[in-house]
Protein backbone atom coordinates (compact mmCIF):
# COMPACT_ATOMS: atom_id res chain seq x y z
CA UNK A 1 0.00 0.00 0.00
CA UNK A 2 1.28 3.55 -1.00
CA UNK A 3 1.47 5.63 2.21
CA UNK A 4 3.54 8.46 0.61
CA UNK A 5 1.87 9.84 -2.19
CA UNK A 6 3.87 12.29 -3.20
CA UNK A 7 7.09 10.44 -3.17
CA UNK A 8 5.51 7.01 -3.75
CA UNK A 9 6.85 5.45 -0.96
CA UNK A 10 4.68 2.52 0.21
CA UNK A 11 4.09 0.81 3.70
CA UNK A 12 6.83 -2.19 2.90
CA UNK A 13 9.70 0.58 2.13
CA UNK A 14 8.91 2.31 5.83
CA UNK A 15 8.57 -0.98 7.43
CA UNK A 16 12.09 -2.15 6.64
CA UNK A 17 13.72 0.88 7.02
CA UNK A 18 12.11 1.02 10.75
CA UNK A 19 12.85 -2.53 11.44
CA UNK A 20 16.00 -1.40 10.12
CA UNK A 21 16.81 0.70 12.80
CA UNK A 22 16.26 3.97 11.46
CA UNK A 23 14.58 6.69 13.33
CA UNK A 24 11.66 8.60 11.47
CA UNK A 25 13.99 11.78 10.65
CA UNK A 26 16.26 9.60 8.92
CA UNK A 27 13.18 7.95 6.70
CA UNK A 28 12.05 11.73 6.09
CA UNK A 29 15.18 12.66 4.76
CA UNK A 30 16.07 9.53 2.89
CA UNK A 31 12.53 8.51 1.43
CA UNK A 32 10.91 12.02 1.80
CA UNK A 33 7.60 10.84 3.58
CA UNK A 34 5.80 13.56 5.30
CA UNK A 35 7.98 16.39 3.88
CA UNK A 36 5.68 17.54 0.81
CA UNK A 37 2.19 17.95 1.84
CA UNK A 38 2.29 16.18 5.33
CA UNK A 39 -0.98 14.30 4.74
CA UNK A 40 0.79 10.69 5.13
CA UNK A 41 2.78 11.49 8.50
CA UNK A 42 0.07 10.58 11.16
CA UNK A 43 0.12 7.14 9.34
CA UNK A 44 3.72 6.90 8.37
CA UNK A 45 4.63 7.54 12.14
CA UNK A 46 2.07 5.34 13.51
CA UNK A 47 3.89 2.19 10.72
CA UNK A 48 7.40 3.10 11.95
CA UNK A 49 6.63 3.28 15.53
CA UNK A 50 5.11 -0.34 15.21
CA UNK A 51 7.67 -1.95 13.02
CA UNK A 52 10.97 -0.12 14.60
CA UNK A 53 13.55 -2.76 15.84
CA UNK A 54 12.59 -2.36 19.62
CA UNK A 55 9.70 -4.31 19.04
CA UNK A 56 10.79 -7.88 18.34
CA UNK A 57 8.24 -9.75 15.99
CA UNK A 58 8.51 -13.60 14.62
CA UNK A 59 6.78 -13.53 11.22
CA UNK A 60 5.65 -16.88 10.89
CA UNK A 61 3.73 -16.51 6.94
CA UNK A 62 6.61 -18.49 5.63
CA UNK A 63 7.03 -21.03 7.88
CA UNK A 64 3.47 -22.33 7.82
CA UNK A 65 2.08 -20.96 5.34
CA UNK A 66 -0.12 -17.92 6.99
CA UNK A 67 -0.17 -14.17 7.25
CA UNK A 68 0.09 -13.87 10.79
CA UNK A 69 2.89 -12.34 12.96
CA UNK A 70 3.20 -12.32 16.63
CA UNK A 71 4.83 -9.88 19.12
CA UNK A 72 7.66 -11.42 21.22
CA UNK A 73 7.88 -10.57 24.66
CA UNK A 74 11.01 -10.67 26.55
CA UNK A 75 10.89 -12.42 29.97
Amino acid sequence: MIVCVCHRVSDKTIERAARAGADFDEIQLELGVATQCGKCEGCARALWSECRTSHKMAHLGQELGIGRTIQLVAV
